[in-house]
Formats: C-alpha cells, sequence, structure tokens
C-alpha cells in the first residue's frame, strides 16, 4: 500500500486481492475462540472497483469426498458467497446473488472491517450470528485477509 494509505477511504483501499489468513469463530454463549477451519485455511477475497464481492473459505486438511457423508462434511468446511458490496459507516455489505449456502441469496451480510499494517491486512469481523455450518450456534466470524494484489 502506498504511503498515501490514510488518505484513501475504506472503499478504495479495500479494492484488490486478498489471501486468507486466519478464520476464527467466537461462541457468544462461552466466548470461547477457536479455529473452526484449522490452523491452515485457503481462501481468497476479491473486491473490485465496480462493486463486485467474491469471498471464498476452505478447511484446513479436506480431502475429496467420496460418500454423501464426505460430501456433506465439505460443504461444512467452506463458505463461499458474491454479490455486489458497498462500504459505509466502517462496514462492508454485501448484497449476495449467490452462496454456498441458499439461505444468503437475496440477503445482505454485513461484516465490520478495520485496516492495519498501512491498508495490507484487512480484518473483518461478521456481527454475532447463528452460522449455518454450525447447526446455527451463535458465533461471531473474526478472519484475517492478507492483501495479495
Amino acid at each position: 500500500m502506498s504511503m498515501d494509505a490514510k488518505s484513501k477511504s475504506d472503499a478504495e483501499i479495500i479494492v484488490g486481492v486478498w489471501r486468507l489468513g486466519s478464520v476464527v469463530y467466537e461462541d457468544q454463549a462461552t466466548k470461547e475462540r477457536s479455529h473452526v477451519y484449522g490452523e491452515r485455511p485457503k481462501g481468497w477475497q476479491i473486491a473490485t472497483a465496480k462493486g463486485r464481492w467474491l469471498a471464498l473459505m476452505t478447511g484446513d486438511g479436506r480431502k475429496t469426498p467420496a460418500t454423501d457423508s464426505e460430501r456433506a462434511a465439505a460443504f461444512v468446511s467452506m463458505i463461499a458467497y458474491s454479490g455486489q458490496y458497498r462500504v459505509e459507516d466502517g462496514k462492508v455489505v454485501t448484497k449476495v446473488e449467490a452462496a454456498w449456502n441458499e439461505s444468503w441469496v437475496g440477503g445482505e451480510q454485513t461484516r465490520f472491517i478495520r485496516f492495519e499494517r498501512g491498508g495490507d491486512l484487512l480484518l473483518i469481523e461478521s456481527p454475532a450470528m447463528p452460522h449455518p455450518n454450525l447447526a446455527g450456534k451463535m458465533v461471531r466470524v473474526i478472519v484475517a485477509w492478507e492483501r495479495d494484489e
């Protein structure tokens, strides 16, 4: 990020390709934090200047599924969604057009955003929400993305 990162708006800084660093879930009942997708999850986030958002995360150690139960396990070891986004008041709001979980399609996903390391580290936190991959358990998701491009 250039020296003038402080003069740029969040909407300008968020544009780019981001590599997944970590995913932490905070259980809202116990406040316990865990790496639900493992220590080395994989993923990419792309935010274009024209307002397109794409996020994909997969868990560490996934294997190619061969049975229905393995396919179900693969489904809950990932998150993927895309749509038009806007940045406002320290948040990114995505109007979901496609998602790994159909219940998100047509709705909005709101995340709080914060930048560190001169705009090269993006921290995204969800509000407390019932998570579809955890049978609706209330969690707050904390994700770190590192600028790749």
